[in-house]
């Protein structure tokens, strides 16, 4: 059964997680640098069938766009042009990273170990796709 992806896109780094086969569970994969990801996505299709890409879109706290929110458009531009046939879905990602941190803080983690921002950006994905997964 394919899976869907969350992706937390970042002009650095790319978090990236993952449901289980049956669509229950969201579980984080991995960060890679950003200019790695088409490369990564590609060899990661080819071994695993994925339905659907969800995609955190940075907003203000008013719902306005962000100076990141033109990344991540161009990164759902790139995305298409690559995986034409695979739907992206956008969902808002407000407070995602700062929920992250707060839950590493909450499975005591040590402050070292907090400031693993590749972690950060891989939960982040999580919660981006257990926020989706709720909604359906």
């Amino acid at each position: 059964m394919p899976r869907i992806m969350a992706i937390d896109y970042g002009k650095k780094r790319t978090g990236l997680a993952v449901t289980d086969p049956l669509k229950l569970i969201a579980s984080g994969l991995t960060t890679v640098g950003t200019h790695e990801l088409i490369p990564y996505l590609k060899k990661y299709f080819a071994a695993e069938a994925v339905e659907q890409i969800v995609i955190g879109e940075p907003k203000n706290l008013d719902g306005n766009a962000t100076d990141a929110t033109a990344l991540v458009t161009e990164c759902i531009r790139i995305l298409k042009k690559n995986f034409p046939d695979l739907p992206i879905v956008k969902i808002d990602e407000r407070f995602t990273s700062k929920m992250a941190f707060q839950s590493m803080i909450d499975s005591g983690l040590k402050k070292k170990d907090r400031q693993n921002k590749a972690l950060v950006d891989e939960i982040s994905a999580t919660i981006i796709l257990q926020e989706y997964l709720q909604r359906l």
